[in-house]
């Protein structure tokens, strides 16, 4: 199986002895499993035969319409565990990880995962990719990393199930920004949707000026007004944040989501002129040395070390689910349609609901519910409109350009990423 490429007109049964065509099924048991004839006509088959061998290809039928469903599946349980490992590292502990390490750890792994990876399946242009785009793929990797950083310190003060819905701006953001630097077509129904989601921003961040009422609220009291829980019984402890805390964490995570889409925007000007592992690999390495060279820097910042069993398996837990996220997403957005799978992606939000209520015991109050309902409406609503443009293109496969909404192409239609 490749990862990062994928070639649509090739039956995507070739290769493979495990999967056959049920009509070719059919055919092989019609040869080989029939009882003899007699007088000219075949005996009718044992009693049972033909319900077991309907019932298998049934089942064969739907692994193979369905399996790149689940890889999708399986990425967004990896990627709310990510969140919820990523929250605990930084909240849950005494010894506390800064946000910059978290992601050290998490694209060190990645690095040498993908460059082990790239190098075993030689990789085209492996490991700096084609000299006429390396601009472009440090521009991608910086911005990828800037994201990431802004979207992990909000995870400080911000509940999972909140961080996640706002990084679902992205498919209107990369839209917009697609408009300004690509001159590509912004209509008027995304920018609509692009104003109801920034609308639910405002009810999950509950500034002040717009809920007086979180203003008033005592320190003792805040973590019961921020979540609704009836004594809240988690494993940690829920961790409070106060009203002007919350609304600087959401304000990152927008930033951060901004970020990742100017990520995703320069993946579609780079186009097919660079295999997607090449891409991934460029937003590892400078996330990685980046985000080690700030912590050795920064008087404030430095290396924690890991006091127990439980912060030593959290650390390697992220670095394996980061990049189980990626090769899942990507293989999974291979084998699926492109609005099937993207729209799987909302998934993650219920996966966040429910880490939320089972490790800090909080659920959510109605506010933010309903600003989630918002954005994650608008960005199904652009994804709709983007997948009406792309119904006779091919697919992209990146595993970030899951996010862009649709398998739109790029600006160029011969550097489509594939």
């Amino acid at each position: 199986m490749s990862y990062g490429s994928v070639n649509s007109s090739e039956d995507p049964t070739k290769g493979s002895n495990a999967f056959v065509q049920p009509s070719q099924a059919r055919h092989d048991g019609a040869e080989s499993g029939s009882s003899p004839s007699v007088g000219g006509q075949a005996a009718e088959p044992a009693p049972g035969q033909g319900e077991r061998q309907s019932a298998w290809e049934k089942f064969r039928g739907f692994y193979e319409r369905n399996i790149g469903l689940f890889f999708v599946f399986l990425a967004q349980v990896f990627a709310s565990l990510m969140t919820m490992t990523t929250r605990l590292l930084e909240t849950g502990f005494e010894t506390k990880f800064h946000a910059l390490q978290i992601i050290f750890v998490r694209m060190l792994a990645t690095s040498i995962l993908g460059c082990l990876y790239m190098w075993y399946k030689n990789v085209p242009d492996f490991p700096l990719g084609r000299r006429d785009i390396r601009g472009l793929l440090v521009v991608r990797g910086l911005a990828g990393f800037t994201g990431l950083f802004c979207s992990y310190y909000s995870l400080s003060y911000l509940n999972i199930s909140d961080a996640t819905v706002i990084s679902f701006l992205v498919p209107t953001m990369t839209a917009f920004i697609c408009f300004i630097a690509l001159r590509e077509p912004f209509t008027l129904k995304e920018a609509m949707a692009g104003i109801v989601a920034f609308a639910g921003v405002l009810f999950i961040a509950r500034p002040t000026f717009l809920f007086p009422q979180h203003s008033e609220v005592l320190p003792q009291e805040i973590d019961t007004t921020l979540f609704v829980a009836d004594k809240p019984s988690g494993i940690v402890p829920a961790v409070p944040a106060t009203p002007a805390e919350r609304s600087i964490a959401v304000l990152l995570a927008v930033i951060g989501s901004f970020a990742a889409a100017a990520a995703y925007s320069t993946i579609r000007v780079i186009g097919k002129r660079a295999h997607s592992l090449v891409s991934v690999n460029y937003f590892a390495v400078l996330a990685t040395v980046g985000s080690c060279f700030i912590i050795l820097v920064h008087p404030d910042l430095q290396f924690e070390i890991p006091q127990n069993v439980t912060q030593w398996t959290l650390l390697v837990a992220i670095g394996i689910a980061g990049f189980l996220l990626q090769f899942l997403l990507t293989e999974g957005l291979q084998r699926e349609k492109a609005g099937r799978a993207t729209n799987l992606i909302y998934t993650q939000m219920v996966f966040a609901l429910v880490l939320e209520r089972v490790v800090w015991g909080t659920t959510p109050p109605a506010e933010s519910l309903f600003g989630s309902a918002l954005i994650i409406g608008s960005a199904i609503w652009v994804s709709l409109q983007k997948n009406k443009i792309a119904t006779k293109k091919e697919p992209v496969v990146d595993e970030e350009q899951s996010l862009l909404g649709a398998a739109s192409a790029p600006a160029e239609e011969e550097d489509r990423e594939t």
